[in-house]
């Protein structure tokens, strides 16, 4: 019976384990602190990544931002939201915004409209 419960243990262990992992690799690859915005959903395709504000993306992903994810750092008085914006310079519509931590992989609003950004303190 003791042998049964250690191998049952084991099993539920290991199942944890790789489950672990699986969503780990689903995690999106940004580098700490930084704001990062992907051409494709689910973080495929080239990525952008900030650290500050960006007034006006770059070629390759601006109008072409499919998934995001916020590694910015918290703490009193740090902005550690981002704003994405429609047009340049923070202007136009905000297409989606993000709390500290938060990644996503695609949203049909926010698709392909991003062109700049803003830290801020809440959305």
């Amino acid at each position: 019976m003791k042998h049964r419960f250690a191998l049952l243990a084991a099993s539920l262990l290991a199942a944890g384990s790789a489950l672990a992992g699986a969503s780990a690799a689903q995690a999106a690859d940004c580098p700490s602190g930084n704001f990062c915005a992907w051409e494709n959903a689910d973080y495929g395709g080239q990525r952008a990544n900030w650290s500050g504000d960006d007034g006006w993306w770059e070629s390759y992903i601006a109008d072409a931002d499919s998934s995001w994810a916020n590694h910015g750092i918290e703490g009193p008085g740090i902005k550690a939201y981002v704003k994405v914006y429609e047009d340049a310079w923070q202007g136009g519509a905000m297409t989606i915004c993000l709390a500290p931590g938060q990644e996503v992989n695609y949203n049909a609003v926010a698709n392909d409209r991003g062109d700049s950004h803003t830290w801020a303190m809440g959305c």
